[in-house]
């Protein structure tokens, strides 16, 4: 085996707040009918990667049964497969993964029973279009131990990410984790190319209870052996917020000339497991603008600048607007909604208002995660007829009608059971 990809996606996104509730964040869904993760994996299969470790730990189930033998992926080959692989029990006890080398080194035998030349390490969180062997090739080219790959990111931007220094040959000096004050604008992608014996040297000669790739060992590696950045230039997006999961999602309704992430490239298709259903359905009334609609919704009123999850009912009268409906919602008739992510199976009653005052005031519970006017509604909720949304609110997964004591949500409220 030439290349083992290792996706990690363990993490529960912890700023995705209810849309990671009941999911871990690689399996939110994305762009309608997809889901996060398919975009490691379709890179993987478009570039010929067929053998993928896949680390999880948090709420597997929902990732589980999407991947299940990667069929859609065409990895259910006979020589090629794709692993699930989670924390396991031992002599030791049994650990949750801590820290993204931490996951690897716990599954450091089943890399060495796959001998692979190179280990490709992947976040499972993260929306963009790569070929890796494009990377690998540039790994090999510059007799690299490991290859990171880089995008360049405006400066003001730079501390939220790992930032790299790098010589005129792309060779990397210097790796900071968030500084707060950048000396450079290449943001580490998180996106790793290692050769196998030295990743696994690596792994455990440094010891941390919460080892990391970017705290621990990229650090004591560029010192020690020939690390290179590849630097990338097409669109990649960090989706770990409310704000950046909505803007990646509108920015697909673009008009064609302003779409920087291309989904209908013939040339490089994103998989996924697709649900069969009939094709979409629309009202003699319905009225729709810059929006994309999937298999199974039915829409009989108006949406605009909306991505609707298949199964998606919009009722007669209904506005939806800059917002994001995920699968097998109802918006009954007369509702207006603007700035939304409303998960999946829920029920917005008739006449409901949300998103709408000029109090933008943050969320109470949570002001780092919601602040802009997006309110965000978890699954299985039955929200009552006429009820008024105003802005940054948070409503919690399978609430039903009684609790909802007020007929309006104040701006900034949080309801939970």
């Amino acid at each position: 085996m030439e290349t083992l990809a290792l996706i990690l996606a363990g993490g529960r996104g912890s700023r995705l707040d209810i849309l990671s509730e009941k999911r871990v964040k690689p399996s939110v869904p994305f762009a309608g009918k997809f889901r996060i993760i398919d975009f490691a994996l379709s890179n993987c299969t478009n570039s010929g990667v067929y053998d993928i470790g896949i680390l999880t730990q948090y709420l597997p189930l929902s990732l589980n049964e999407h991947i299940g033998v990667g069929k859609p992926w065409d990895l259910d080959r006979r020589d090629n497969r794709v692993t699930l692989l989670q924390p396991q029990q031992s002599l030791k006890g049994s650990n949750w993964y801590n820290g993204t080398a931490d996951a690897v080194l716990q599954n450091i035998e089943y890399i060495k029973r796959a001998n692979p030349k190179y280990v490709l390490i992947l976040s499972g969180d993260h929306i963009y279009k790569m070929d890796y062997k494009k990377v690998l090739d540039f790994h090999k080219e510059n007799n690299a131990d490991v290859t990171i790959t880089a995008k360049i990111v405006d400066l003001e931007e730079a501390t939220r990410f790992g930032i790299l220094e790098a010589d005129s040959n792309k060779k990397i000096v210097d790796f900071v984790e968030k500084p707060k004050e950048p000396k450079s604008n290449m943001a580490s992608m998180g996106i790793y190319i290692f050769n196998t014996d030295v990743l696994i040297e690596y792994l455990e000669k440094i010891v941390d209870p919460e080892l990391d790739f970017g705290k621990h060992i990229i650090p004591v590696l560029i010192n020690e052996k020939n690390v290179y950045a590849y630097e990338f230039y097409d669109y990649w997006k960090d989706v770990g917020t409310y704000d950046s999961y909505l803007e990646a999602n509108l920015d697909l309704t673009h008009t064609v000339d302003k779409i920087e992430l291309d989904m209908y490239d013939e040339n490089w298709k994103i998989y996924t497991r697709s649900e069969e259903r009939p094709g979409v359905k629309f009202g003699t009334k319905a009225k729709v603008t810059q929006s994309i609609v999937c298999n199974g919704s039915i829409v009989a009123g108006e949406i605009d600048k909306c991505v609707l999850s298949p199964g998606v009912i919009i009722k007669p009268g209904a506005k939806v607007r800059n917002s994001i409906i995920f699968n097998d919602t109802i918006i009954e008739e007369g509702c207006e909604i603007d700035g939304a992510i409303i998960d999946k199976d829920t029920v917005i009653g008739k006449n409901c208002k949300i998103g709408v005052g000029e109090d933008y005031k943050a969320n109470e519970d949570k002001p780092d995660v919601l602040s802009s006017g997006l309110n965000v509604i978890g699954k299985s909720v039955i929200v009552p007829e006429g009820t008024v949304i105003e802005r940054n609110c948070r409503i919690f997964s399978n609430l039903k009608e009684n609790s909802f004591v007020d007929k309006t949500i104040k701006s900034g409220s949080t309801i939970k059971k």
